[in-house]
């Protein structure tokens, strides 16, 4: 918990209880919750917390670059600790979201910035499909 206060700190962050615990989960997790996910999680030792805070919260981690908030095509969003540009691989049965960890993009980058003079300053990828485990079932 030291760890994430200090994180919090440097990006001028009041840490509060609530605070630590939101961050604490999407920290500790590639599973990329949406609020209402890490507002459950946290009921067990935060039962009055409400929902309103989580996304507050989130709000506030997403300004100061702490998490990024992904658009996975579903009705709320999804959130990553991990803000180092990375592909999304989404399954399409059971709604996971999984990172993918790859150096591919960046010549497919470099060729973007090169055709078209454009300065790309960042990107989202998502891959959609079905995961192994699904595929199975």
């Amino acid at each position: 918990m030291q760890r994430i206060a200090e994180m919090l700190k440097a990006k001028n962050l009041k840490v509060t209880p609530q605070r630590l615990a939101i961050f604490n989960v999407l920290y500790h997790t590639t599973e990329h919750p949406s609020a209402e996910t890490i507002y459950q999680a946290l009921q067990p030792t935060h039962p009055t917390m409400s929902l309103a805070t989580v996304y507050k919260t989130l709000d506030a981690l997403k300004k100061a670059n702490l998490i990024q908030e992904l658009n996975v095509g579903e009705d709320s969003f999804r959130y990553d600790a991990n803000i180092s540009p990375h592909p999304h691989l989404i399954c399409l049965k059971c709604k996971k979201v999984m990172d993918f960890h790859t150096h591919a993009l960046d010549s497919l980058i470099d060729k973007v910035q090169e055709e078209t003079d454009f300065k790309i300053l960042s990107q989202k990828v998502y891959f959609y499909g079905v995961c192994p485990d699904c595929q199975e079932s």
